[in-house]
């Protein structure tokens, strides 16, 4: 029981010291309590282990070693080396619709913002009905709304009587702000060059044209990713 007092009141000291570092630098001090917590975890459970109580050294030994990341656990029995970030999405706004691009799942959703539809989510939409909006819209908005049909329902073209509405190139779109940057990559204010290259990446595996995604929707990404970029440079 000393022992085990002694370990906490370590514990304790080390959380203190740590709450010091995240002050200055909450990223740095997240990763010192790990590798902190770890440490004084293993060598705790080492001390336990030579005074022969093995029903507490050996949990708390696993509980340090998943703190390191040298098990494929952490402590809250996850995955700690192939779990992502979930939930994360993109946004992209044109005058007739909000879209949201699922990292993850590469799922498009959106929202009608304006014209007969507005306020109604495309998921809810017919495919005669986003056939109307598609030739409702401007060539921005139709850059996005083929992709989502192509992934919606392949053959859509067959109800449309003319894809001449679908086929328009988007023309050049309007100077692209940091936070509509920030919006499309699904990243907070103040990512690092990191991130942004990785939400980077991640997208244009899933929305490259080769990838039934869109020329205008790409562009867009790569131009959200240079963007954020240059703020490092």
């Amino acid at each position: 029981m000393p022992t085990l007092i002694f370990g906490v009141l370590i514990l304790v000291a080390a959380i203190w010291v740590v709450g010091v570092i995240s002050r200055i630098d909450p990223k740095v001090g997240a990763r010192v309590l790990k590798a902190g917590g770890g440490i004084i975890a293993i060598g705790l459970a080492a001390f336990l282990g030579l005074r022969g109580e093995l029903y507490v050294a050996i949990p708390l030994g696993m509980f340090g070693l998943g703190l390191l990341g040298w098990l494929p656990f952490g402590p809250a029995g996850f995955s700690s080396r192939t779990r992502k970030s979930g939930g994360q999405v993109s946004r992209v706004r044109t005058a007739f619709v909000e879209m949201t691009l699922d990292h993850d799942s590469g799922a498009m959703r959106g929202q009608v913002l304006a014209g007969q539809f507005v306020g109604r989510a495309l998921d809810d939409l017919d495919i005669d009905a986003l056939i109307a909006l598609l030739r409702e819209a401007d060539d921005e908005t139709r850059s996005l709304l083929v992709p989502y049909l192509d992934r919606r329902d392949a053959g859509w073209r067959e109800h449309a009587q003319g894809d001449a509405a679908a086929g328009r190139a988007a023309p050049g779109s309007a100077k692209m702000t940091e936070e509509e940057a920030y919006q499309i990559l699904g990243l907070q204010r103040g990512a690092s060059e990191r991130d942004i290259t990785r939400a980077h990446r991640a997208l244009m595996k899933k929305f490259h044209p080769d990838q039934g995604g869109s020329t205008y929707l790409a562009a867009r990404i790569n131009e959200a990713k240079e963007k954020l970029l240059r703020q490092h440079r």
